[in-house]
């Protein structure tokens, strides 16, 4: 029975790896919030999250046809607007994303996709590094859509729209709701 489910096990192998092709991105945009009132520090100046920039980086493993899988990290800059001054800060994003593509592996240059997945927010005080320690680290979701275009036999370019939805950080006074983020970004890639 043992050499039955090993040699049915070994059969597989190429099924299963023949569709993987592993992708690497580099890319930026913009990073716009809503409901940006993370609280208050003194019962009476509100602090706001402001619009920012930001830089991406994932890697990918499309392991069918049309499925994808997808780790990143997003360093993101922001300010805390607290009475009209502006204090910069960061926030580190990381998690994975599922992607499901409108056409399969190798058919085409340009291929369309959808994505969700799970991540995790690190909230840096402003002044301060996500090593300096104090950061406040917040879970949550996100979905979006993008494509990706093959411009040459390796290389690709990329342009993605997504929607975060994370935990307010800090555990200050007067927090409600979540924190919404809608990132534009492309980004350039190998695509092996």
């Amino acid at each position: 029975m043992r050499k039955v489910l090993t040699l049915s096990a070994l059969w597989m192998i190429p099924v299963v790896c023949h569709a993987q092709a592993f992708e690497a991105w580099i890319g930026g945009g913009a990073s716009h919030l809503t409901n940006t009132d993370i609280g208050t520090i003194d019962g009476i100046n509100r602090i706001n999250l402001q619009n920012g920039w930001r830089l991406n980086f994932a890697l990918g493993l499309n392991t069918w046809r049309y499925f994808g899988h997808e780790i990143f990290y997003s360093y993101n800059r922001t300010d805390w607007q607290i009475s009209g001054t502006s204090y910069g800060s960061a926030v580190h994003e990381g998690g994975y994303n599922f992607l499901a593509y409108a056409i399969p592996e190798g058919k085409a240059r340009i291929r369309p996709f959808a994505t969700g997945g799970v991540e995790f927010g690190n909230f840096a005080y402003p002044g301060y590094s996500a090593t300096s320690g104090g950061g406040s680290t917040e879970f949550g979701f996100n979905y979006g859509a993008g494509i990706k275009i093959r411009i040459a036999e390796i290389i690709g370019i990329r342009f993605d729209y997504r929607r975060h939805n994370l935990g307010k950080p800090f555990g200050f006074p007067d927090q409600s709701g979540r924190l919404g983020q809608n990132e534009y970004s492309v980004g350039i890639g190998v695509m092996l």
